[in-house]
């Protein structure tokens, strides 16, 4: 199945969904930051989000529970993807450079990754 890109309300959205695992629209506007979009609003964008592939309901009564159908590690894994492709030319390398010089990486989890890479070495041959 492909996935598509989120727009940024569906993302945030789809995070409380994450978290939660599966909730009604009202258990979704209770966990969104103030301001609260309103019910309606919330309830359109959970249908788009089914109808994307991302999340489905279970009707119970009037009322439908929403659960994710995409993981957040299946989300994370396209994203990445689209970033590393789209701005880095598929090159960890520049990808890594460009959190180094940005600081978004210290020197202790650069160390950290450069550990798991050698364990992952290890592991592969």
């Amino acid at each position: 199945m492909e996935i598509k890109e989120l727009t940024k309300a569906e993302e945030q959205i789809m995070q409380v969904l994450w978290d939660i695992g599966k909730g009604f629209v009202k258990d979704l506007i209770e966990i969104l930051p103030e301001p609260k979009p309103a019910y309606n609003t919330v309830s359109t964008i959970i249908r788009i989000l089914e109808t994307k592939g991302f999340a489905d309901h279970l009707a119970l009564g009037n009322s439908h529970q929403y659960f994710p159908v995409i993981t957040r590690e299946q989300y994370r894994s396209f994203a990445t993807d689209k970033l590393l492709h789209n701005y880095f030319g598929n090159s960890v390398e520049k990808m890594f450079s460009f959190f180094v010089k940005k600081e978004k990486i210290d020197l202790e989890e650069a160390d950290e990754i450069l550990k798991l890479i050698g364990n992952f070495k290890k592991n592969k041959s």
